[in-house]
Order: C-alpha cells, then structure tokens, then sequence
C-alpha cells in the first residue's frame, strides 16, 4: 500500500511540476522542453524549475540538512522569480474581504432541504443514501490508506505489523471531516502529504500540533504563502514518493496470488487518482484470487465483506 501512495503523490507532483502533460494519443506525455522559446515558455521554465527543486532536495536530504525540504522550496521559490515562475504580483494584504466571503458562503450554511428537491421523496431517500455510502466508503479507505501508509513509513507499528493507536487516529480524521462539513471547509482528512513531516523526522504529536499551529499562523502569511509556485512544492511530492516507493521490497513477488493484489494496489492508485480504489481493486482481486487457487481459508469475513461491498458500489453507484 505504502508504495502505491508514494506514486499517487508522485503523479500529483509531476502534474503540478509539468514535468507530466495530457497527451491525446498516449494519455501522458513528458512536456515538449523544445518549446522553450514559444507560448509554452511558462511551462517549460515551470518544469525545469521543479527538477532544480528536486535536486535541491536530495542534496540537501542526503547531506543529512534538517529542514532539507522547507529549505529547498524556499530556494526554489527564489529561484523562480528571475525564471519568471515565481509572481510577485500575486502579493496582496486584502485578507479581511476573503474570511468576510467565507463566513457569509459557507460558514454553517447547511442545505438540507436541497437534498430533496427534483424527484420523488423515496428516489431521494435512495440517492442521499447512497451519496452518504459513498462518500464515506472514499473517505474511510483514503484516511485508512495513508494513516497506514504513514505508520509503516515512520515505524509506528507494532511486531505484528499494526497501527499504534489506530482506533484515536481513525476518530480524530472523523470528527476532523464532520466539524470542517459544518463550518463549510474543504473535506479535512488524513492527507498523503503527512509523509513530508514524517521524512523530516516526525514521528509523535508535537509533529501535527506543530503543524496545526503553523497553519493557524499562515491565514496571517497568506499572501506571502501565495507567490509560492506549485512547481516549488512540486518536488516536495516526488520525493516523498521516491522514499515510500522502497516498500515495494517487502512484495513476495514468488507468490502471483499475493503479488497480483499488491500490483493491482500500486498501480490503480495513481492511474485512477485515488487511494480508495487502488485499496477497493486490491481487495477484489484478492479474494477472486484466493478463492479460485483453493486459498479460501486466507480471505477474513471482514476483507470479503469490504470487497462485496465495493463490488456493489462500483456496480451501482455512478462515479460521474
């Protein structure tokens, strides 16, 4: 699982470096570095600005650098602004009109009656509960997916390979996703950026407190936080992937039965965009392969009960 995180954060980051673009005939293609001189310019300079970060990166994290990857988007935020990437203009101190727009937008601005408008009351019942199913499966799989993920990476996991206090981290992401619906934020969750902390040597609480403070303190640095360009942080992404990418060691790659379902993880994480599926695809195809090699005694109740239940929602609930 680990590994499968580490390129879905890796694709993301070669996405916001531009290092990757749509490409119609092959889906993704490297960007053309020829076009340096036409209207592409940003991007190719955007590009070769995200390599520049992520040597920066891994000199610095390899000369043992404390702070190697807050250092390294600092420089390459710097480094930006002759390459033209980095805008200045992006600067402004009106902070007051966009904490106003929020509080009248969103801020416990629940629409319950909206929920139940357009059909009949038993279609909507059926679709509200459904959306609800849904959502929550995605959530559930994506939080447990990198907590998990993160764990393994900085070796908070007992002998037996579990999650030290799973059970508190699980019910801290779930209120977490509750209180920030009510207040009208963006979905809070367990993030797979978590693994930047990690890489820099968190491994306890004071890691997400510090964390949390320093993001209670940035609404003050908002607009300084907003001339950092994606292709800074871009390299941050790759990595981070580049470290939890070592996991794929630990695959038994002699057995197919149990190498087929940990492909089928890594791989879909990335190519479908999410973490749910690439754990949902995973679980399906380990309980078919099991089960039609006579090792039907190695799938637990809860594992094919997770996989039949994703087997309903793929099968029943559009993901348009």
């Amino acid at each position: 699982m680990t590994p499968g995180i580490g390129l879905f954060i890796t694709i993301i980051g070669l996405k916001n470096a531009g290092l990757v673009v749509k490409n119609e005939a092959t889906l993704v293609a490297l960007v053309d570095f020829a076009k340096w001189t036409g209207q592409e310019k940003e991007l190719i300079f955007g590009a070769v600005l995200s390599l520049i970060g992520l040597c920066l990166i891994t000199v610095l994290s390899h000369k043992k650098v404390k702070g190697a990857i807050l250092i390294s988007i600092i420089l390459t935020t710097l480094i930006g602004i002759p390459m033209g990437i980095t805008h200045i203009s992006n600067f402004s101190l009106d902070i007051a009109s966009k904490l106003n727009d929020f509080y009248e937008i969103s801020f416990f601005n629940l629409d319950f009656a909206g929920l139940f408008k357009g059909s009949d009351m038993w279609t909507n019942i059926f679709t509200v509960t459904m959306l609800v199913l849904s959502f929550s499966l995605v959530n559930m799989f994506d939080s447990l997916g990198t907590l998990l993920a993160a764990a393994k990476q900085s070796g908070l996991v007992d002998k037996d390979g579990e999650v030290i206090n799973l059970k508190q981290a699980l019910m801290s992401d779930a209120i977490s996703t509750a209180a920030g619906a009510l207040v009208g934020t963006s979905t809070v969750t367990t993030v797979v950026e978590s693994s930047a902390g990690i890489a820099e040597g968190g491994r306890t609480g004071l890691t997400s407190l510090t964390t949390a403070t320093l993001f209670l303190l940035s609404i003050i640095f908002v607009p300084l936080i907003a001339i950092i360009p994606a292709q800074a942080t871009a390299p941050a992404l790759i990595f981070v992937g580049v470290l939890m990418l070592s996991g794929v060691k630990d695959i038994d790659f002699d057995d197919l039965t149990n190498a087929l379902p940990a492909f089928c993880t890594i791989v879909f994480m990335p190519f479908t965009y999410s973490i749910a599926n690439g754990i949902a695809l995973g679980l399906i195809t380990f309980c078919i392969v099991k089960a039609c090699t006579g090792q039907s005694k190695e799938i637990k109740p809860l594992t094919l009960i997770i996989a039949l239940t994703f087997v309903f929602r793929y099968a029943f609930i559009t993901l348009g």
